[in-house]
């Protein structure tokens, strides 16, 4: 990696994640350092794929049926994935993981792997937990108006660098104005343009980005950039040798992909999502433990597991952004109310718990 004494963050990150010896580009699984909704349980990807199916008839069921998983992993969503849908649909899915580091062992040969998304996508395309790793500057007001903050790559100390460009300076006022001097902000231009780039290569369909998120009314002020490493918090020092993530404008990111030709949104939270795909964290009856201890056990544990992807403190209070290109939002979702705002949530809430895959 190119040693950089001072660097804005978004080049700072860029090379700490994805340069040539970056915490990604040298194969570092989420698993090992996090835990995330794929991790908690198979059956969020249960519930992705019930949404498949509808979006799968909502496009009247096309001889190819596109699955983009976008920021992969081990491809776990799209292995689930296949593993839960319908036989009738299995033969039609053409997965597909979108990943810098190299190809895991293993990898069934149905799942194509690529560095990037196609240029052309009809059916389901899923970013769970990618934008929150997107590169992005950050900011911080002074007397004088906005600085750039810059960092050593080598130690994560900071000091302020020049003023934002005017295209920064204009997304600050639309989507994260400051106040006080020492108030903070994260630039999130860059995703609202990776979240467009998505709609504008879905031909028909839907894409949801899901991820820790906040609104524009209730922005944190001095920011969410976190580092997670081997199960742990650390502080995000930008050598490579940790995950970098910061939390996500969703709210801009959906007006980006409105922009880009969405044909319908909603914004709500991954617990009304998953409730309205079917889960309920609900207990199996007391009296099946005596009728069948095991199914008893088995739907003890699915209840636990379901809860852990509703918790609205958890989980479940990870935003959804779901956007469609020629279909309606689907019946699940259609029928939820879009929330005002991603409720705000603290930098801890990824969990550092180890992914069990």
């Amino acid at each position: 990696m190119a040693a950089l004494t001072w660097a804005p963050w978004r080049s700072a990150m860029e090379l700490a994640l994805y340069g040539e010896d970056g915490f990604y580009r040298r194969g570092e699984r989420p698993g090992e350092h996090f835990r995330t909704s794929v991790s908690a349980s198979s059956r969020f990807a249960a519930a992705l794929a019930r949404l498949l199916g509808e979006v799968d008839a909502a496009l009247g069921r096309p001889e190819r049926l596109d699955v983009v998983d976008i920021g992969a992993g081990c491809a776990g969503i799209l292995r689930h994935l296949l593993a839960h849908a319908d036989p009738a649909l299995a033969g039609r899915i053409r997965p597909i993981a979108v990943e810098v580091a190299p190809r895991p062992d293993g990898l069934p040969a149905a799942i194509t792997w690529r560095g990037a998304p196609p240029e052309s996508i009809t059916g389901l395309v899923i970013a769970n937990e990618w934008l929150d790793n997107v590169p992005l500057d950050v900011v911080e007001q002074t007397s004088t108006g906005p600085r750039l903050v810059e960092v050593r790559r080598t130690s994560g100390d900071e000091r302020l660098g020049p003023p934002p460009s005017p295209e920064d300076l204009d997304w600050i006022a639309s989507w994260w104005p400051l106040g006080e001097p020492g108030d903070r902000a994260e630039i999130g231009r860059p995703r609202c343009a990776a979240w467009a780039s998505v709609i504008e290569r879905l031909d028909t369909g839907l894409a949801v980005a899901v991820d820790y998120a906040h609104a524009r009314a209730a922005r944190p002020p001095y920011g969410t950039l976190t580092g997670y490493r081997d199960g742990a918090t650390v502080a995000p020092v930008p050598d490579g040798s940790c995950d970098i993530t910061a939390h996500v404008a969703l709210d801009a990111c959906a007006a980006s992909g409105d922009r880009a030709g969405a044909s319908a949104t909603l914004l709500t939270t991954q617990r009304d999502a998953l409730r309205a795909l079917g889960l309920t964290g609900a207990r199996p009856p007391l009296d099946l433990a005596h009728r069948d201890p095991r199914a008893y056990l088995v739907g003890l544990r699915t209840a636990g597991e379901e809860a852990e992807l509703l918790d609205a403190s958890g989980l479940g209070g990870f935003g959804w952004l779901a956007q469609t290109a020629g279909m309606p939002l689907p019946p699940s979702l259609a029928g939820l109310a879009p929330v005002a705002r991603v409720p705000a949530q603290s930098s801890t809430l990824r969990d550092s718990s180890p992914r069990r895959m």
